[in-house]
């Protein structure tokens, strides 16, 4: 895969350190954990090199195409539970904001999905690495696509914004700042199984503010913290899950298109 021109447009950028003022600690990495399958780095781990920062462009709201299916539209929370019921996230100003309840899921389940979903993270940041603008994207309840404030907070490489959590960090790291509308615009493709084999893993192909992040890469299994993914047989389909980390993210403006 050649992605030279992204690569070369974040090699002169500066990368930050986590700011040493702050409420909590959170670690930026591990080195106790197992190691991916076929590299050098552990799961999480400190040591990683973390993508290269780069700009992004112009704001990202990107209005809903005919034929998508509106999961939030500013203000109805209809197509979201929270155990079978609705939702006690923050409906305010045209976004839903994480406040409590726990993890929020669509109604309806997708498989092969084109995703656009937009978020911020707190404008005053409080804490550092895990612990600033928390929360996640989940395909099928299970593929993480991780939401992180990863403006000048430095965190393990595979834990950051736009990460295939615990498993491949961005190309680049696109991230706006504290408190600026951010937009994940991504091509899921479901694993497939035969009985209890596994034919072929779940895909991702993902644009971060406009910027190319993953390419077609693949998943290595559903989503675990500090161990190594992998697959399990399920269901053909599964609900997008937002993610409650404790942290007050906002959302607007998601939809999907099935594929």
């Amino acid at each position: 895969m050649k992605l030279s021109l992204l690569l070369l447009a974040g090699a002169g950028a500066t990368l930050f350190a986590a700011r040493p003022t702050v409420q909590d600690h959170h670690p930026v990495g591990y080195d106790d954990t197992p190691f991916l399958p076929g590299g050098e780095w552990r799961v999480h781990d400190s040591a990683r090199p973390v993508p290269p920062v780069v700009e992004p462009g112009a704001g990202p709201f990107t209005p809903p195409p005919a034929d998508a299916t509106v999961l939030f539209d500013g203000s109805s929370t209809a197509a979201w539970h929270q155990g079978g019921e609705a939702i006690q996230w923050k409906v305010e100003g045209g976004a839903m904001q994480v406040s409590g309840g726990g993890d929020i899921r669509t109604r309806a389940d997708f498989g092969d999905v084109q995703l656009h979903i937009e978020w911020a993270s707190p404008s005053e940041p409080v804490s550092e690495s895990q612990g600033r603008g928390n929360s996640g994207v989940f395909f099928m309840d299970r593929y993480e696509v991780q939401v992180l404030d990863s403006f000048e907070n430095r965190t393990y490489a595979d834990g950051q914004a736009a990460a295939m959590y615990g498993q491949y960090p961005p190309l680049v790291n696109v991230c706006r700042a504290p408190g600026e509308w951010q937009a994940y615009d991504i091509v899921f493709e479901a694993p497939r199984f035969d009985g209890d084999k596994l034919l072929h893993p779940a895909r991702l192909t993902m644009f971060h503010n406009g910027v190319l992040v993953h390419n077609a890469r693949e998943f290595l299994g559903a989503t675990a913290h500090r161990s190594v993914a992998t697959y399990s047989p399920h269901a053909p389909k599964g609900p997008i899950k937002l993610q409650d980390h404790g942290n007050p993210v906002r959302f607007r403006n998601v939809w999907v298109r099935e594929l």
